[in-house]
């Protein structure tokens, strides 16, 4: 079988991993307006690790400090903006109010930010090293699954049914096959794009957590959820991290 045909299966197979997050958010059913402090807490903790582990980091290593502060920048203009022009009745997938209006961004921005991963993993597939191209699949395959809960959770609080919240955590991951695909044709010169690309996402999906998820989160002045799920979704990820070494 080609290399080119494996790698987009393979790209393809992490973006269906991102589906399997939305199944433990639909056992929650009615519950899930209950705990909807808890939960935000749950996705800002997995994005936030996920931003630095997984993005920043990688970023700052292969980066310049400036092309690092300006992917950055760039990423939380870009969130900004989309916070502007999505108004709190806007529309996501044919529903309207708060609810939609968050799982609008957060799929947007776990959108952007899937691009540079199918980049990373074109890159390393096309790499001498052994292996290497076969662990960073598995990696974020493996990351892709909490990011699916984090896309979950807004949309089972907006009332959306389960195969919408499956699908559209998948979506967030179509860009991977592409990335992966582009970074395998033109290795040198996508390597070069990395760090800005990895801060670039890092930054938006910073920016969301901060301006978006958590205030919504505590807004009920009732600190022990929000916290107890940020707590818990940041050590997962922490655990998927330090488990697969990324």
């Amino acid at each position: 079988m080609p290399d080119l045909l494996i790698l987009f299966l393979a790209a393809c197979g992490t973006a269906l991993a991102t589906g399997l997050g939305a199944i433990p958010v639909w056992f929650l059913g009615d519950r899930a307006a209950a705990l909807t402090p808890f939960l935000l807490g749950v996705a800002a903790g997995v994005m936030g690790i996920a931003s630095v582990f997984g993005l920043l980091i990688p970023a700052a290593e292969e980066g310049s400090v400036g092309e690092v502060l300006v992917g950055l920048f760039v990423g939380g203009v870009l969130l900004g903006v989309a916070r502007r022009r999505l108004e709190p009745g806007a529309a996501f997938m044919g529903r309207q109010g708060p609810g939609a209006r968050t799982s609008a961004l957060v799929f947007a921005v776990l959108f952007v930010h899937s691009l540079p991963e199918g980049l990373a993993v074109g890159t390393a597939y096309a790499s001498e090293r052994a292996g290497l191209g076969l662990f960073v699949i598995v990696a974020i395959a493996i990351q892709n699954v909490p990011e699916g809960t984090s896309v979950a959770i807004p949309m089972e609080l907006a009332g959306f049914g389960r195969a919408r919240q499956f699908w559209a955590a998948v979506g967030t991951s179509a860009p991977q096959p592409v990335g992966a695909l582009i970074a395998y044709l033109a290795v040198e010169e996508v390597t070069a794009l990395l760090p800005i690309s990895f801060a670039f996402a890092a930054g938006a999906m910073l920016s969301l957590i901060g301006v978006e998820m958590l205030p919504q989160a505590y807004a009920q002045r009732r600190p022990l959820g929000p916290s107890l799920g940020l707590f818990l979704g940041a050590a997962t990820m922490l655990g998927l991290d330090l488990l697969l070494g990324v």
